[in-house]
């Protein structure tokens, strides 16, 4: 068996692009100017475009096709004996390559655009802990508003009503109505799926993810509704070219919160008090308490809930996909990994400062 020339080609290839894409990397102005608001809006629309009018998740499908192949040619090496090994790697390889250049080419770059804080013209610094503290305030009590306009009882769980559906076409509302104000959030063609392999990503942890390669963004349709809404806004972030796990969170809470619907607007506040609250707890124990006692009954056995669905899926498979995810946001300029997304935090102060909602 011959190393065909196109193979050998294409593995060449390989290098050379990440190279081409580390250089690119250095250039954030660039890449948001002629990249994130320019080539990469045309092949999105494109992508959902074609696939968004199929009802189910062709993205799904194509990463078990891809995972069957990788499948099939380590069973057929071993099987072999490994003859002709070299030939077969370069094959895999040149594959490699390619899909590594659609990625790239189709969503990745959007990874090393310039940061969303600059670009809303937020004059981030290191927030202080009463400033910290005081947006909790705020945000506790907008949770606590629109729990009690659902459920008319602080101590009831908020039940969420919609099909997956009805909010897949909701949360597209969230996103023309967040568009009047921030129009670099303009959402079109929507490509918004319930995930064929639901269950996989429940053991894996995750509530959905986004396919580059169709530009769809798949939910995990089994995880609590009283969080559906923000997840499905932020696998929309990623489709609108916010790569960066904590700017799509902050994206996802905007258009949530943008809708005139309450369940929207709870999740919204969920999501915010989440990552708020987290932060008061690492640096103000006391203040942590407080702002928990004043949380209303259902919210908190809401969290509760949630953590508890969780937990009855955890395997010892899940911890080595994080890790996996770990590394690969790391290689995407997330220095921190996945605790990148508590960063969405600066964010979030960021706004509500701005906006005049907290801070005395």
């Amino acid at each position: 068996m011959k190393i065909q020339k196109k193979h050998l080609f294409f593995t060449f290839l390989l290098p050379v692009q990440v190279i081409l894409v580390q250089l690119a990397g250095q250039y954030p102005i660039f890449i948001e100017h002629y990249y994130s608001n320019g080539i990469y809006t045309i092949i999105a629309q494109l992508l959902r475009f074609i696939f968004g009018w199929i009802p189910f998740s062709v993205g799904d499908l194509l990463l078990t096709f891809l995972v069957g192949v990788l499948l099939r040619f380590i069973y057929r090496l071993f099987k072999s004996r490994f003859k002709d090994w070299i030939p077969k790697i370069v094959h895999a390889t040149a594959i490699l390559s390619g899909i590594y250049c659609c990625f790239y080419l189709f969503w990745g770059l959007n990874y090393y655009r310039a940061p969303l804080n600059e670009t809303l013209g937020y004059n981030q610094k290191e927030y202080t802990t009463n400033q910290l503290i005081s947006t909790t305030y705020y945000v506790v009590e907008q949770l606590n508003f629109y729990h009690q306009k659902i459920t008319h009882n602080d101590s009831l769980k908020v039940e969420n009503p919609y099909s997956e559906k009805k909010m897949y076409k909701m949360a597209v509302v969230g996103y023309q109505n967040l568009a009047q104000d921030f129009p670099m959030f303009t959402y079109e063609s929507p490509s918004v799926k319930s995930s064929l392999m639901g269950l996989l990503q429940t053991y894996n942890g995750t509530s959905g993810y986004f396919n580059p390669l169709t530009g769809e963004a798949q939910v995990n349709d089994r995880i609590p509704k009283t969080g559906y809404p923000t997840t499905t806004c932020h696998e929309m972030a990623h489709q609108i070219g916010f790569s960066a796990e904590n700017e799509a969170n902050f994206v996802g809470f905007l258009a949530a919160n943008y809708t005139d619907d309450p369940y929207f607007k709870y999740a919204s506040y969920r999501m915010a008090f989440a990552y708020l609250i987290g932060e008061v707890r690492k640096r103000d124990r006391q203040a942590f308490a407080e702002i928990w006692k004043k949380t209303h009954k259902g919210i908190l056995m809401d969290f509760k809930n949630s953590a508890a669905f969780w937990k009855s899926y955890k395997n010892s498979f899940e911890p080595l996909v994080k890790k996996g995810y770990n590394a690969y946001l790391k290689a995407n300029k997330q220095d921190k990994g996945t605790a990148s997304y508590s960063y969405v935090v600066d964010l979030l102060i960021s706004y509500f400062e701005k906006q005049g909602d907290s801070f005395s």
